[in-house]
């Protein structure tokens, strides 16, 4: 494996659009002296020109829909991996005559309906088609199993479950009847793959906007750690206010082409196809992530923005190593996700090796979207950021006792805005998760910058208390990750009869790389200037990949209930 090069100064970027054009092309090895002007052009002025505002003061999801059509009805809107592709136009066909299908099957207006589905045309075609008629939305996440499904359609009283049937070697139909064999009334399960109920869109009655701004229409589940998942109950409005604070953030045009390679029952699907209405760009869809064919797939499409999670990141700068004179995805101008935190270092790493910005954002399932980098962003703040609360987000670094904090200090992210879900399903959640303001408390550490910009810092759970002393996982992460070894890393609090808690690294280790030495842990944290109690006392390479969600976060929880089991010393 190929060393890493030192990281870039902070401002070099900057440095660009005051120097030679020749100089620029040292950074950035892979791009045209034209793209590298245009970028230049873009840090002072805006990347594309303005978006058309009048679109984004749609109230729900098939108003934006229809706006989007009729601005770009002929343009192409939904690409898949197998090359198959629809305009806005056709998409708006398919998805009436769907909606009219779905309503020969029982579902108005109000109907709770669960779907497990993949990543691809049908199912946005699916979703559209619900939001068209009006009904409650339960998607999930396909690595979801018999307890939590049967979970999330009991707590939302589904009346109809959408399934692939069999779908990349797993029965979701038999999983299904698994899960609802014991209730006195289990939902209709309706196979849904490559076949969509039809009916006559003119049965379809006008939509009426006058409640639905405000009526429930999505609900969708975080991960449960130690107890069942929490759904969080969203408009249409609070979804499109995310999805139109992040298309503000990256400025993406009708030039662009986007991609979805996560899966699209995530609270960021939604999320994501309003950024495409907003700013009328496409997006390549992938069903199944394989990172070599994924890569053809976006040099055959001209991809121009990728990502979706830290791990994706690493995954296409991995592919660019092994072809390092020669651009991955030549089309490519931009990385963007979340979902996880990202190491400063892996910004400089794709900045150096792949000559592109990486524009890192911040959300989560009760808030769609919070923070986003922008490419008009500088080094410093794409690098060591999240970006600034997107547009109508309201941010607020708050103290234990509620208070604000000042610029630069550390306290728990409360987030307020339009894009806030309105609650829980089990309302009994709602009182510890806002404050007196009706904000809502992330658990996430943050600061806010004097720039405006904030950095996540962590968890307030995920800090480690040893002998007293509040250790940030995240700080050290970060540290051990600029090692050429490390390929990824999670830091954990174990339970320590002599320390309350010890620090424990676990490391993925990079391919083609022998394992993370204890002795080069320690070098790497003293040579960072690490205090000596925070250097992690318990060193784990893992074997395999360490133990992802569908975004690719790494689950901390059962990384630390695996490897509690091993003995120390």
């Amino acid at each position: 494996m190929n060393s890493r090069p030192p990281a870039p100064k902070a401002g070099a970027l900057p440095d660009c659009a005051t120097s030679r054009i020749d100089k620029c092309r040292g950074t950035f090895a892979f791009w045209t002296k034209q793209s590298i002007r245009e970028y230049i052009k873009s840090v002072s002025s805006g990347y594309f020109l303005e978006m058309d505002e009048p679109i984004y003061d749609a109230k729900t999801f098939w108003e934006l829909f229809v706006r989007r059509v009729e601005l770009s009805g002929d343009k192409k809107m939904l690409i898949d991996d197998s090359d198959r592709s629809l305009t806005f136009s056709e998409v708006k066909e398919k998805v009436e005559k769907t909606a009219a299908g779905f309503m020969e099957l029982g579902v108005g207006e109000g109907t709770p309906v669960t779907w497990v589905l993949p990543t691809r045309i049908e199912t946005i075609v699916t979703s559209l088609a619900l939001s068209r008629i009006g009904a409650v939305q339960n998607p999930i996440i396909h690595i979801y199993r018999e307890r939590e499904v049967g979970f999330c359609i009991r707590q939302t009283s589904s009346e109809l479950v959408l399934v692939p049937g069999e779908w990349n070697g797993f029965d979701y139909q038999e999983m299904v009847k698994n899960s609802t064999a014991d209730m006195a009334h289990p939902p209709k399960t309706v196979q849904i793959y490559d076949n969509l109920p039809e009916g006559d869109p003119l049965g379809l009655p006008e939509e009426d906007n006058s409640n639905l701004e405000e009526s429930i229409r999505w609900i969708y589940y975080t991960s449960g750690t130690t107890s069942d998942p929490k759904g969080a109950m969203h408009t249409d409005s609070t979804l499109i206010a995310g999805g139109v604070g992040l298309a503000k953030a990256l400025n993406m045009g009708e030039q662009d082409i986007g991609s979805i390679a996560f899966p699209y029952a995530h609270i960021g699907g939604p999320d994501y196809l309003v950024c495409m209405l907003a700013n009328g760009f496409p997006a390549v869809l992938i069903e199944k992530f394989d990172l070599e064919s994924t890569i053809e797939t976006y040099k055959r499409h001209g991809v121009t923005m990728a990502g979706g999670s830290t791990a994706f990141y690493s995954m296409f700068l991995g592919a660019q190593r092994q072809q390092p004179d020669t651009p991955l995805i030549p089309s490519l101008r931009l990385l963007s996700g979340g979902g996880a935190p990202k190491p400063p270092e892996i910004y400089h790493e794709v900045v150096e090796e792949m000559g592109i910005p990486v524009a890192h954002g911040y959300g989560m399932t009760e808030s769609p979207m919070i923070c986003q980098g922008s490419p008009q962003d500088n080094p410093d703040q794409l690098a060591h950021t999240e970006g600034k609360p997107v547009f109508g987000v309201e941010v607020t670094i708050v103290r234990p006792d509620g208070s604000a904090c000042n610029p630069g200090e550390e306290g728990q992210v409360a987030v307020g805005g339009p894009q806030l879900f309105k609650g829980y399903k089990d309302p009994e959640l709602n009182s510890e998760a806002f404050d007196s303001l009706g904000r809502f408390l992330t658990g996430d550490l943050g600061v806010m910058r004097e720039d405006g910009h904030v950095s996540v810092t962590g968890r307030v759970k995920d800090i480690i208390i040893r002998k007293g002393e509040n250790i940030s996982a995240k700080e050290i992460e970060d540290i051990l990750y600029t090692h050429q070894k490390v390929a990824a890393v999670a830091v954990v609090g174990l339970p320590d009869k002599e320390r309350g808690e010890r620090v424990c690294a676990v490391v993925e280790i990079a391919e083609g790389s022998d394992p993370l030495d204890f002795e080069e842990m320690i070098e790497i944290c003293v040579s960072e200037g690490l205090m000596k109690q925070k250097v992690p006392e318990q060193l784990i390479n893992y074997d395999g990949l360490l133990p992802r969600n569908p975004t690719l976060k790494i689950l901390k929880y059962q990384l630390r209930d695996e490897i509690s089991k091993i003995g120390w010393p």
